[in-house]
């Protein structure tokens, strides 16, 4: 809704800067600077601003970078003065230097910048093995891809690690102290795509450590997909105290697929069913054996269904 209120003010301010600032621009870029446009509008957390970068690339397309960064991130940009204010900042990174130049207004504002590369910062990356193209190399700016940062994730000893993945680690935060966190909660992962699928499904050290404590041994798939349905600690808890106690991972998951909730199981074993195995709980919510359709029928004097018996009823469409 924020993003929708403010685009109609972006659009115009955008017209209106490329007047005032276009020729000052390209006259203090040189020949290898990179042009774009810049938005600044309010984010929720009021320490922070939403910043926008759309690069013209060389040869026509373009890209476009939209997140929430720390106003001090910009220096000598006072987003609490009120009104109109021309302002020009300067984001330094070891990729190169984003040269901001426009107005805020009330906080939000526009303008025009020219990315300026770093001319050693590609050998450099290279001597890593992390070789980069132009494009690269202005993503690796936005995101703080640093000679540091990649000189770390090197000695992480990582499988398929490469210059996309160092990008990728920076925008979902994957860092050293992440990984060391993971290795220390006893998972012993060196997959670069399955850490950045942690960070974006939320598997963290703590989830690891507690499956662990449980008497779990998880490897690196089940963990997400354990996360993508559900299947939590707080939600393995709830079945615990309904008597189902280290489940098999895989059946949990399942479960999580199919609505086999510790409600479902409460309702069964009100009606009789105090223990029933997990494959027959998937078996009941995969041909729709539901509380209510037992109690319907013990209502029509059918008593002391087995589950078996149930799931044979609804699968030869006996109701």
């Amino acid at each position: 809704m924020r993003t929708r209120r403010t685009f109609a003010f972006l659009i115009f301010a955008l017209c209106v800067v490329g007047v005032t600032f276009k020729s000052r621009v390209l006259a203090n870029s040189s020949a290898d600077a990179q042009r774009g446009d810049w938005t600044i509008s309010k984010a929720d957390d009021p320490a922070k601003v939403e910043f926008s970068l759309i690069m013209h690339h060389r040869g026509g397309g373009h890209s476009n970078h939209e997140s929430d960064w720390n106003k001090s991130a910009f220096p000598n940009v006072d987003f609490n003065k009120p009104g109109r204010q021309d302002v020009h900042f300067v984001i330094a990174r070891d990729a190169g230097k984003i040269d901001c130049e426009g107005f805020l207004d009330n906080g939000e504002g526009a303008g025009l910048f020219h990315f300026q590369p770093d001319a050693n910062y590609p050998r450099q990356m290279s001597s890593l093995g992390f070789p980069i193209d132009d494009e690269k190399q202005y993503a690796m700016a936005v995101q703080d891809v640093s000679l540091e940062f990649a000189k770390q994730m090197k000695n992480e000893h990582l499988k398929d690690l490469d210059t996309d993945k160092l990008i990728a680690f920076k925008i979902f935060n994957v860092d050293s102290a992440f990984i060391q966190e993971l290795r220390d909660a006893g998972l012993t992962i060196t997959d670069s795509d399955k850490l950045v699928a942690f960070r974006i499904h939320g598997v963290t050290a703590q989830m690891v450590r507690s499956l662990h404590q449980a008497g779990y041994k998880p490897d690196e798939d089940t963990l997400i997909a354990m996360r993508i349905h559900g299947a939590s600690p707080e939600w393995m808890a709830e079945l615990k105290k309904r008597g189902y106690d280290h489940v098999d991972l895989e059946q949990l998951i399942a479960f999580r697929i199919h609505g086999v909730s510790p409600e479902f199981i409460e309702k069964l074993q009100g009606l009789g069913y105090t223990h029933p195995e997990p494959d027959q709980l998937v078996a009941m919510r995969i041909h729709n054996v539901t509380p209510e359709f037992i109690s319907d029928l013990k209502a029509r004097g059918m008593q002391n269904l087995s589950i078996d018996q149930l799931v044979g009823m609804r699968i030869h469409g006996i109701d």
